[in-house]
């Protein structure tokens, strides 16, 4: 029977197969990889890297060498053409932050909310003088029965 090394400990080759009972399962648990990440510097010194290739494949060769795709050196080439450096470094994902009100407009929206609860009061006290006229059957003047309600 064939046996392979497997952390130092010999094991059977199973061909495929689950491992038999009593077998020690292996307890390391494997990192999740990470997704590589490049600095401003980095990405132009692989542009310029790419600029100054001139024979056939050496592109292809920087590409592997640094492990990067070819797309990414396009758009790193459109970043830094519209940007310049500044254009590589990398961006705050996620929605805009919303500015925050100035003093003015937090002073005009308290002013607004001030007048909305008293205007609502007035209207209340109209409303109310009206039903009052209403049941003392007083008639009310022509001019305020002109409101657009």
């Amino acid at each position: 029977m064939q046996e392979d090394q497997i952390n130092g400990k010999s094991a059977p080759l199973s061909g495929g197969m689950p491992p038999e009972r009593g077998a020690e399962a292996d307890p390391e648990v494997v990192a999740r990889p990470t997704r590589r990440r490049f600095s401003a510097e980095e990405k132009a010194r692989i542009v310029r890297e790419a600029d100054l290739c001139t024979e056939r494949g050496a592109i292809g060769a920087l590409l592997r060498r640094e492990g990067v795709y070819a797309s990414h050196l396009a758009s790193w080439r459109k970043q830094m053409r519209d940007h310049g450096v500044e254009g590589l470094a990398a961006k705050k994902r996620g929605p805009a932050p919303k500015a925050k009100p100035s003093a003015r407009e937090v002073e005009l929206e308290r002013k607004t909310r001030k007048l909305e609860k008293e205007l609502a009061k007035a209207k209340a006290v109209i409303e109310f003088q009206k039903k009052v006229h209403e049941l003392l059957g007083i008639p009310l003047k022509s001019h305020e029965l002109d409101e657009d309600d």
